[in-house]
């Protein structure tokens, strides 16, 4: 179908422990559309905008065991939209905010990464391996819906991050 970048500009997250609700504004999620919908995610990026002092923040991309309800529409600064403006997509719904927000997982055998960022002017980037990629299936919680967002302890910072996927 084609790639598109989902993303957001100087956000901070909340530290958050498994299965709590997410508070608006402090992460990114993406679920499928429809019940068959697949997403393939290929990159997600983050660099730390803190400007003063060292900011550990523990991020992890997790799928979620509560989907948030009432996804709100995105608005700027935060984007998604298609790399090859030639390209035709799928839909998938992204947001940062919704009625009651997502979950993420507290089930030991699901996947979650670890994406550990000093937001004090570090740079993380988490590229898939070809076939390796962190798939979405589905709309409904535990697979058809993740979360970028940070898990306990640290002391979180502001960062921009991007979401590179792919609709199948």
């Amino acid at each position: 179908m084609g790639k598109r970048s989902f993303g957001n500009t100087n956000w901070t997250p909340t530290a958050t422990a498994d299965t709590t609700a997410l508070a608006n504004a402090t992460y990114q999620a993406i679920k499928g559309a429809s019940a068959t919908a697949r997403n393939e995610i290929i990159e997600i990026y983050m660099a730390g905008m803190v400007a003063s002092t060292s900011s550990p923040t523990f991020m992890q991309f997790a799928y979620s065991s509560t989907v948030a309800t009432t996804p709100t529409a995105l608005a700027a600064p935060a984007y998604d939209g298609v790399i090859d403006p030639s390209s035709v997509t799928g839909v998938t719904v992204t947001f940062t905010a919704s009625a009651a927000g997502p979950q993420r997982s507290v089930v030991t055998t699901q996947p979650r990464l670890n994406l550990g960022i000093n937001a004090w002017g570090g740079i993380v980037r988490w590229v898939a391996a070809h076939r390796e990629e962190f798939i979405i299936y589905g709309a409904t919680a535990t697979g058809g819906e993740a979360t970028l967002s940070a898990y306990t302890g640290g002391t979180p910072g502001a960062m921009n991050s991007h979401i590179i996927y792919e609709v199948i």
